[in-house]
């Protein structure tokens, strides 16, 4: 876990708040002893998650696909090739929605937008660190335009349970 304590006060602020504004619907499912707070994501995110990542083409249509999801700093980091249509839809459509589903014991749900990590930017040399302790090599050594990208947050929700 590399959140600073002003980055957990963060998320769980983002969760309340995105629960206060989520559906009477959603709410009924992820309710009392099933709704994660801040501490419970972090948990249940530890090291590489699968994620279902959708994207959204010129046409406004979504598209999904699975990545490989690390949880850094208060947020979701994945990456792609440059070639990817992934990678060309959020280049001109940052807006991402997120799932990390792990059946009936976790889900964690999120919406943001994707925006690609370069050498300049402050978190680019610790997730690198971070993604190639993880795998073993430098995510950026294995392709011709690897790209990492790290979600700025603007709802995230989730759910747990000891069943299922």
């Amino acid at each position: 876990m590399l959140e600073t304590p002003e980055e957990i006060t963060a998320l769980h602020e983002l969760m309340d708040r995105s629960y206060a504004g989520a559906s009477a619907h959603l709410r009924d499912i992820v309710d009392g002893d099933r709704r994660m707070d801040a501490a419970g994501v972090l948990t249940a995110t530890t090291g590489m998650r699968v994620l279902s990542l959708a994207t959204v083409t010129a046409a406004g249509e979504p598209r999904i696909s699975a990545v490989d999801g690390h949880f850094l700093h208060g947020t979701w980091t994945f990456g792609t090739a440059g070639d990817s249509l992934k990678a060309r839809h959020l280049a001109t459509r940052p807006a991402v929605s997120l799932a990390h589903v792990d059946g009936e014991r976790c889900g964690i749900f999120a919406h943001g937008y994707a925006h690609q990590l370069r050498p300049i930017d402050a978190q680019y040399a610790e997730t690198i660190a971070h993604w190639t302790a993880h795998y073993g090599s430098d995510p950026t050594s294995w392709g011709p335009d690897v790209r990492i990208y790290r979600v700025e947050l603007v709802w995230l929700v989730g759910y747990a349970t000891t069943t299922g």
